[in-house]
C-alpha cells in the first residue's frame, strides 16, 4: 500500500514500529528476527499469565480475593520451536499442578505442532501436497516439501491401522456393504485397486464406519475375509446386511453369518436394468419396474413382475431374469414395515459416504502405494464422520419393529 493511501491508524501503527525499531538498535535482518522472537516469547509469556490468573481467580499477589486452596508455584522455563528459530518461554506453574494451559498446551514443543495439524486437515480434504505447501507459505511463511508433507501423513498411519482392528459391538442392526475402486502402483504397473467399505448403525441407532480395505479388485471372496474380519472384532450377529448383487456376495455373507438376512440394492438392480434400453422406451419401461418395487406386498410385487415380463420380454427378456434369478434377496424388505424398508432397500447410506470420498479423492488419479491411498481415506473419513451425531429420527420405530422380527437375536 502506498504512503498516500494509508489510513491514519495504520500510519500511528508505523510510526510506532520505527520507534521501536530505533530502540531496539536494529541494523540487520538478524536483529529483526531476534526482535520477533522475544516478541513471541513475551506474548507467550503474558497469555499464559492471563491464562493462570483466569484459573485461579485472583491476580498476583491479590490474596483479598483468593478463593481457592491452589496458587501460582513460579516459572518453568520450555524451549519452543518456531519458524525464527528456538525461543525460551516461562511458563507459570500451580502448586497443585492442575493448570492445563491451552495457548501453549504441558506436550507442544513448537508453533510447528499447529502447522502439522493444519497439513493433516488440508490433506483430510483432498488438497494437492503442491496446494498445501502453498497455503503453508502463504500462511505461516515456511517453505515444506512433498517429502515434509508426506513424513507427517504417515504419521498417522499407525493410528489408522489400530483404528481398522479397534472392537466392535456384538450387534449390528444394518450393515452396508460396498466397494470403491481406485488405481494405485504395484510393482511398476498401475493396477486397479478396490477399497471395501462397512458401515454399521447399531441397536442405538449410531452409525459407524466399521473399516476400509484395500484389496485387489471386488470379489466375493475377499468379501468373506473382510466379514471374517468383523467377526474376530467382536461381531458376533448382523440382523440385515444391505449390498449389490456381486455374484457369490450372498454365500460369503451366510458362511460368516448363516442367520443373517441379505437385502441387495433396488438402485443397483435398476441401474442394470437400465443400462442396455432404448432411450424411447426407458420412461414406460421404468415406471413397470416401479409397479414391482414399489408394491405394498410381495405378492403384489410378483404380480406385477408378471405383468413386466409379459409386456417387455420380448424386446428385453434378460431384465425380467434378472428380477427373478435375484429375487430371494431383492424382495426382502417387502416382509418389513415402511420405515424398516425406508433404511434397507438401498446402499444410499454407503454410496453417500463414497461420493464424499470420492470428492476428497478427485485431484488423485493414482496412488503410489495402498498405505497411501489407505491414509488419505483414513483422514478423509475422519473429517466426514464428524458430522454423524445422534441417530435417526424414526429410530425408535425401526428399533421396537427389528425387536419383533428378531426377538430371539436381540439383547434383553
Amino acid at each position: 500500500m502506498s504512503r498516500r493511501n494509508r489510513t491514519l491508524e495504520e500510519n500511528e501503527r508505523r510510526a510506532k514500529i520505527s520507534e521501536l525499531l530505533k530502540v531496539a538498535n536494529i541494523s540487520s535482518m538478524s536483529d529483526i528476527q531476534d526482535l520477533f522472537k522475544e516478541t513471541i516469547a513475551e506474548f507467550m509469556e503474558n497469555g499464559l499469565d492471563a491464562e493462570l490468573e483466569d484459573e485461579l481467580g485472583y491476580s498476583k499477589y491479590d490474596y483479598k480475593n483468593k478463593d481457592t486452596e491452589n496458587s501460582r508455584n513460579g516459572h518453568s522455563k520450555k524451549t519452543l520451536k518456531t519458524s525464527f528459530g528456538n525461543i525460551e518461554v516461562e511458563t507459570p506453574r500451580d502448586r497443585k499442578g492442575e493448570f492445563e494451559p491451552q495457548l501453549l498446551k504441558k506436550n507442544q514443543t513448537g508453533i510447528a505442532q499447529d502447522v502439522e495439524e493444519k497439513i493433516l486437515s488440508m490433506y483430510a480434504k483432498g488438497m494437492t501436497t503442491s496446494d498445501i505447501e502453498e497455503h503453508i507459505r502463504d500462511i505461516y511463511g515456511l517453505e515444506v516439501s512433498d517429502t515434509t508433507v508426506s513424513c507427517i501423513t504417515d504419521k498417522i498411519l499407525p493410528v489408522a491401522k489400530e483404528w481398522q482392528q479397534r472392537p466392535l459391538e456384538s450387534i449390528y442392526a444394518v450393515v452396508f456393504l460396498d466397494a470403491i475402486h481406485y488405481h494405485v502402483r504395484s510393482e511398476g504397473q498401475i493396477v486397479k485397486k478396490a477399497v471395501y467399505i462397512a458401515i454399521g448403525i447399531d441397536l442405538d441407532g449410531k452409525k459407524d464406519v466399521l473399516g476400509m480395505w484395500v484389496g485387489e479388485n471386488e470379489s466375493a471372496k475377499f468379501w468373506a475375509t473382510v466379514l471374517n474380519g468383523l467377526r474376530n472384532r467382536g461381531v458376533e450377529d448382523i440382523l440385515i446386511a444391505c449390498t449389490d448383487n456381486l455374484t457369490g456376495f450372498a454365500d460369503a455373507i451366510a458362511a460368516v453369518y448363516p442367520k443373517t438376512d441379505i437385502q441387495n440394492c433396488i438402485i443397483h438392480q435398476l441401474r442394470n436394468s437400465s443400462k442396455y434400453v432404448s432411450y424411447k422406451d426407458i420412461k414406460a419401461l421404468m415406471a413397470d419396474l416401479k409397479a414391482v418395487y414399489a408394491a405394498v406386498d410381495e405378492e403384489s410385487a410378483l404380480q406385477a413382475l408378471d405383468v413386466f415380463a409379459e409386456k417387455w420380454d420380448g424386446k428385453y427378456p434378460k431384465i425380467s431374469q434378472s428380477w427373478q434369478s435375484n429375487w430371494p434377496n431383492l424382495s426382502t424388505y417387502f416382509k418389513f414395515p415402511q420405515e424398516v424398508r425406508r433404511l434397507i432397500y438401498t446402499t444410499n447410506a454407503i454410496e453417500g459416504f463414497n461420493r464424499q470420498l470420492r470428492k476428497v479423492t478427485k485431484s488423485k488419479s493414482v496412488f503410489p502405494t495402498d498405505d497411501s491411498l489407505f491414509k488419505m481415506l483414513y483422514l478423509a473419513m475422519i473429517d466426514i464422520t464428524k458430522k454423524w451425531t445422534g441417530r435417526r429420527q424414526d429410530w425408535s420405530i425401526i428399533h421396537s419393529q427389528l425387536a419383533i422380527y428378531y426377538a430371539d437375536r436381540m439383547p434383553d
